[in-house]
């Protein structure tokens, strides 16, 4: 459940309770995201070619659809069990 105040999502508690972990996966995805020049609020999605998501050199990176990645997703834990 993520922290609230005042009924409202409180971002920054969110962020000082994430772990190490986290972090770095929010770090990553935020570069990634930087190299394909992606605004916030742009809802489609850095996808790694190679699955390797600490590459983000510009040549494994493409921009897809949320569905498109999600679906991506989805066979790759399948497929690692």
């Amino acid at each position: 459940m993520p922290y609230m105040t005042n009924g409202k999502r409180d971002y920054t508690k969110e962020r000082l309770a994430e772990t190490k972990e986290r972090k770095q996966k929010r770090s990553n995805r935020n570069k990634a995201r930087l190299a394909m020049n992606l605004k916030n609020g742009d809802p489609r999605h850095v996808d790694h070619i190679d699955n390797n998501a600490l590459n983000n050199s510009k040549d494994n990176l493409r921009v897809v659809s949320a569905k498109t990645n999600l679906t991506k997703e989805a066979k790759r834990k399948k497929q690692n069990g």
